[in-house]
Parts: C-alpha cells; sequence; structure tokens
C-alpha cells in the first residue's frame, strides 16, 4: 500500500507531467520561430547558442516526462549541432543538413510528441 508521502510525490510528478505536456507547443512554436531565423550562409553565434539551450533543455526534461522519443532525437540534434559549432566556418550545406533534421523533428514532434519511435529509427 501506498503511503501518504508517495502519494503526495506522484501527483506532483502528475502535475509536472501535465505541465511539460502543455508546454510542447510552446516549446516547438519557439524551436520553429528560431529556425525561421536562422541563416545558414551567415549563422548568427547568438541563434546558434539558444538553438542548442533549447535542444539541451528538451533532451534533459523529455525522458523524465513520458516523452522518451522525443528527449532522444532532442538530443541527437542538440549533439549534432554542438560538433557543428565546434568548427569556427560551417559550410551552407552542413546547416542546411541539420535544419533538414531539425525540420523534420518539428513536423514529427507536431503530430505526437509522446509517440514510441521516430521514423528512421530502429524501435
Amino acid at each position: 500500500m501506498a503511503t501518504l508521502i508517495d502519494q503526495e510525490f506522484f501527483a506532483r510528478l502528475h502535475a509536472l507531467n501535465e505541465k511539460f505536456a502543455a508546454s510542447v507547443p510552446a516549446t516547438l512554436a519557439r524551436l520553429e520561430q528560431l529556425r525561421a531565423q536562422f541563416d545558414p550562409a551567415a549563422a548568427d553565434a547568438i541563434l546558434v547558442k539558444e538553438l542548442h539551450q533549447s535542444l539541451h533543455t528538451i533532451a534533459g526534461s523529455a525522458a523524465t516526462f513520458g516523452f522518451r522519443v522525443f528527449g532522444a532525437q532532442a538530443r541527437q540534434l542538440e549533439q549534432r549541432l554542438r560538433v557543428l559549432m565546434a568548427f569556427e566556418l560551417i559550410a551552407p550545406k552542413d546547416w542546411n543538413d541539420w535544419l533538414l533534421a531539425l525540420d523534420a523533428y518539428i513536423v514529427w514532434a507536431r503530430q505526437d510528441p509522446k509517440a514510441a519511435t521516430y521514423p528512421g529509427q530502429p524501435d
């Protein structure tokens, strides 16, 4: 039998789950806004940093709240972005490849951010 403390803990966790789920559309809208401002021919370092931070936040929080694949895909995008950030010069094609992956992630997440699979990824 669950103790009162367990019940309170799970009630708080459920409330945090609901809060995270409710924040997903705004999070995706923010990613879309940042993406729309992104110029692959002249990447803005502040914009890149903000994209990185947004993906890092998603990756760090999503699995905790039952959005495992949503978080894992954000982590992959974040890691790819971190590699690009390590170079002084990045070709527009490399930025475009990354942006296409970001676009696909946003489209997928808009459909069902709690989905258990991501297209092209093993189950």
